[in-house]
């Protein structure tokens, strides 16, 4: 994007909370896209009267501003527009001329969702990098007519993703049936507002925790960026359908939790591509390794890609790329190759590129040698080869030799962050501690069941 139309978000998100700055900025493009494209004259006017309003300095901008936003409605029915504090009158004065002088509304919309993430990722809050979400879209190659769901869609980027790679490979608007769930209300509406500004349709489902029951669908395909390393505190269910008692997820750490909660939501040829902390490949903890092996052996995991530290502004730990099948056998419509039983595992850590503000950035160069390697793989005729350190095609019997690791370097040949041979027996001695805690923790609680029973 020039850099001339670059929006000036990053102060107004410096004086609003992440949700309600989201807010402003998704319904100000709105309003703007409506005075372009709508032929109502009422549309024009509302547009006008508030770019007049930036010329006059005793003008409160944030009651001007209010006035002109769009509604939306909360699920109890109540209009909800974001408060707007006089500190924020400049702000707004400077938001609104530049996207009145905006060329490509969506491109605008795309970069101050992800400035806006850039300054406040370090409180939490932070939406999916459109590099990022341009890889795992490629990685799974929605088609036209799937169902795509993401559970915690946060602004529908993942979404709105979808529906650009449908649409930009066949000219045409895409009739993907497009779902988001998210267990905040406040994402839910910025999500709403991101589809609304560029004419998209999906549904959204009410706020709620999307591990606390299994999705009530299948789904063709599933994107999603869970929080890493999240803490996660399950009621124990035996008739879970998302795992068994062997299998089932450590309840301090959400990381496998939302792996096995998608693998359920897939259908029988299902894809997913899912973001996770990297530890979700390497913990050496009994219980992690056991969710691994069940993954395998159920051979639903296609391919991990190890990403470069530094992609998220809270973040410089590394994270991989988990890409989900259930149905890896050759077929004409999806790679005519039988990877059955197989595990591809891509090392893209050093596949970025410096951006602005000392950040880095998925090159373009990095991610088409990821989906390269991965089509190739893929295809019978792809001429896929081994190549030491970027890519390796594993056996299931291997990775089980290996206590279920699924870190791409460990099967590369290269030797990620914080994998030196004295570091994994580190982790694996913690892991051994924390497993003994949690033995004691169950034993105690039984004690104390028995004793209440006396």
């Amino acid at each position: 994007m020039p850099p001339e139309i670059r929006i000036p978000v990053r102060d107004l998100g410096n004086l609003l909370e992440f949700h309600d700055a989201c807010r402003v900025v998704a319904g100000l493009m709105i309003l703007r896209n409506q005075a372009r494209y709508s032929p109502r004259s009422d549309q024009h006017s509302l547009w006008n009267w508030l770019l007049a309003q930036t010329d006059k300095p005793q003008q409160q901008m944030g009651l001007s501003v209010r006035e002109c936003l769009p509604r939306y409605q909360d699920e109890e029915g109540r209009a909800f527009v974001p408060r707007l504090p006089p500190t924020a009158d400049d702000a707004l004065r400077r938001l609104v001329k530049a996207i009145h002088r905006a060329g490509r509304l969506d491109d605008c919309l795309d970069q101050c969702f992800q400035d806006l993430s850039e300054a406040k990722a370090k409180s939490g809050d932070y939406f999916t990098r459109n590099d990022v979400v341009r890889l795992m879209v490629a990685a799974v190659d929605p088609q036209e007519g799937q169902r795509v769901l993401d559970p915690v869609c946060g602004s529908a980027g993942l979404l709105i993703g979808a529906d650009r790679h449908v649409s930009g490979r066949t000219g045409r608007p895409s009739n993907l049936e497009l779902t988001g769930q998210d267990v905040h209300a406040s994402a839910l509406h910025v999500a709403r507002m991101n589809l609304d500004a560029r004419n998209l349709d999906a549904r959204l489902l009410p706020p709620m925790d999307s591990l606390a029951r299994p999705a009530e669908s299948s789904y063709d395909i599933v994107l999603a960026n869970p929080p890493f390393n999240a803490s996660w505190r399950a009621e124990p269910r035996t008739d879970d359908p998302r795992w068994s008692d062997e299998a089932a997820p450590p309840q301090d750490n959400a990381n496998l939790a939302w792996i096995l909660h998608i693998v359920h939501a897939l259908a029988p040829r299902g894809r997913a591509a899912i973001l996770m902390a990297e530890g979700a490949a390497t913990g050496a903890r009994h219980v992690e390794q056991r969710v691994r092996g069940r993954l395998v052996q159920d051979d639903v995991v296609e391919c991990v890609v190890a990403l470069p530290p530094g992609l998220f502004a809270h973040s410089r730990a590394p994270c991989c790329l988990w890409l989900l099948n259930t149905d890896k056998g050759p077929r004409d419509e999806w790679g005519s190759s039988d990877r059955r039983g197989k595990v591809l595992f891509i090392n893209a850590r050093k596949a970025y590129e410096q951006a602005p503000r000392r950040k880095r950035r998925l090159s373009p160069k990095g991610v088409e040698q990821v989906l390269r390697t991965l089509g190739e793989w893929r295809e019978v005729d792809g001429q896929y080869r081994d190549e030491a350190g970027q890519c390796r095609s594993v056996t299931a019997e291997e990775i089980a030799d290996q206590r279920y690791d699924l870190q791409p370097p460990k099967y590369t040949g290269e030797l990620g962050i914080g994998d030196a041979p004295e570091q994994r027996q580190i982790d694996e001695l913690a892991a051994e501690l924390r497993d003994r805690f949690q033995e004691s923790r169950v034993l105690e609680a039984d004690l104390l069941r028995i004793l209440d029973e006396l």
